[in-house]
């Protein structure tokens, strides 16, 4: 009965913590992820307080993190793709509109600092004055706008607040000059939080001149918007007259004559971009020359990192060899070094006049390769490093491996007279294969994303020629994106 208690209690202790989690997600704006986690609540809670899922409670921690942190970024990643999302078009219809309609053209001669003091929840405004010797104007106490309460009386959409020319430091409350301290001044954050209520307010000045409007978090001037709202969710331009229409095909608010407004907005474009990936020539043909190079990159680095590795790993297992301790550490010094150090020392060994392989090339054979400008050569240059850098740890594998293996059977195959070649073609590799398939699987994996030795070394050059879509010969898909 304590045991069941106990469960039921967990659960329910893990619902309010998922449901919390939930709003709060929910309301910083992340909807799609917040139903990932209800859904990821709702199963934890279904878990732990069912008595049919005992193995699935062991298995449910794995699961969530799972689903959170794998399944869930590689399908927000897809749904990126079938939308026109980029840094031109990065927020929803709704937010473009309403940032256009923030837009304003600022008159310089009238720009002045303001400060910003907080009270009780409200706040008041002190416009400084632009010459020395003027009164300061105040505006009375201001609630929020998110707080649905009236800020003050004004007329349509927009509050108009009088501010009012008095001299001194005093409480702007009532028309009251004097009296207590005004309140804390803002800090930046606290500018932040205020900053949408008071752009959508317009302060008349006492003296008459034109309205001001906040255009900064520290600053106000007379601003007039550029653009104006239509009741079909259009936007006018004021100025000319243009009419812009929302474009649910490209995502821009678009005039007549094909003219875009600034940003744009996301809209979903099906596969669109994987149909230009790959029917433009412009597209098509550096993609499959990176899409192939990758592949062979990562499966020759593999293939060699794996073929020096085990070859080392056996040569390190013969007993007959000393100083195999020795061996092994300063083999295994490549693997120790940081890979960004190694390439960098690398990048300065293959330069093509000073670096010390063309000087030795040049002493022995007369001949200095050009490695970072020819295409071949910069691809080879490529993989003996990685080689150079991956094999130590191939080895480290292949000697714990071999090292599993019963010496009962070298000794049984001594007996029946086989050689070093037949022991590892009929002992060692059959029984490392296995255990070492997920590793190499794994390796190849990494080296299919390996970013940062394409940064480092190459920049992805030489770079393609006949190509309008700026590509590298040694880009792969990650440094090529």
């Amino acid at each position: 009965m304590a045991r069941m208690q106990g469960t039921w209690l967990g659960s329910a202790v893990l619902g309010a913590a998922g449901l919390w989690a939930v709003m709060a997600v929910h309301a910083a704006g992340q909807s799609l992820l917040a139903t990932v986690l209800l859904c990821i609540t709702a199963l934890g809670v279904w878990t732990y307080a069912s008595a049919r899922t005992n193995a699935l409670r062991y298995l449910f921690p794995g699961v969530a993190a799972a689903l959170l942190f794998v399944a869930f970024p590689m399908l927000y990643t897809v749904g990126m793709g079938l939308t026109n999302q980029s840094s031109r078009n990065l927020v929803d219809q709704a937010q473009a509109r309403q940032q256009l309609l923030q837009e304003r053209i600022v008159d310089a001669q009238t720009q002045r600092p303001f400060d910003l003091f907080l009270r009780d929840g409200r706040a008041v405004v002190r416009v400084a004055p632009l010459n020395e010797g003027q009164a300061a104007w105040w505006s009375p106490p201001l609630v929020p706008m998110s707080s649905g309460a009236p800020v003050l009386v004004g007329s349509g959409t927009e509050p108009v607040v009088a501010l009012v020319a008095r001299n001194g430091v005093g409480e702007a409350n009532g028309g009251q000059a004097g009296g207590p301290a005004l309140g804390a001044a803002a800090t930046l954050a606290e500018r932040v939080q205020w900053l949408e209520t008071l752009r959508a307010m317009t302060f008349t000045a006492p003296d008459g001149s034109p309205p001001l409007r906040v255009v900064s978090l520290r600053e106000v001037a007379a601003a007039e918007p550029v653009y104006e709202s239509l009741a079909d969710g259009g936007l006018r331009e004021i100025a000319s007259g243009w009419r812009f229409v929302a474009d649910t095909h490209t995502g821009f608010f678009t005039a007549d004559d094909g003219t875009r407004l600034q940003p744009g907005f996301r809209v979903f474009v099906g596969l669109q971009h994987y149909a230009r990936l790959f029917t433009e020539p412009n597209f098509r043909e550096p993609f499959l020359g990176v899409f192939i190079w990758t592949v062979a990159f990562s499966g020759l680095t593999v293939l060699g990192a794996g073929a020096l590795g085990l070859l080392l790993a056996c040569l390190l297992n013969w007993e007959a060899l000393r100083g195999r301790g020795l061996y092994r550490v300063v083999l295994f010094l490549p693997y120790a070094v940081p890979a960004f150090l190694s390439i960098l020392v690398f990048k300065g060994l293959f330069n093509q006049n000073l670096g010390e392989v063309n000087l030795i090339l040049n002493g022995l054979f007369g001949i200095k390769p050009a490695w970072f400008s020819d295409p071949h050569l910069a691809r080879l240059m490529l993989l003996i490093v990685n080689i150079w850098l991956g094999f130590p740890y191939m080895m480290v594998l292949c000697s714990g491996l071999i090292q599993s293996i019963s010496a009962d059977l070298y000794e049984a195959s001594a007996i029946a007279g086989a050689g070093p070649w037949d022991n590892f073609r009929r002992i060692t590799l059959p029984l490392i294969i296995k255990p070492l398939t997920p590793l190499l699987i794994s390796a190849f994996a990494f080296n299919f994303n390996n970013f940062v030795l394409i940064s480092l070394l190459t920049g992805g050059r030489p770079d393609h020629l006949d190509s309008d879509v700026h590509a590298g010969t040694t880009d792969m898909l990650v440094s090529y994106a």
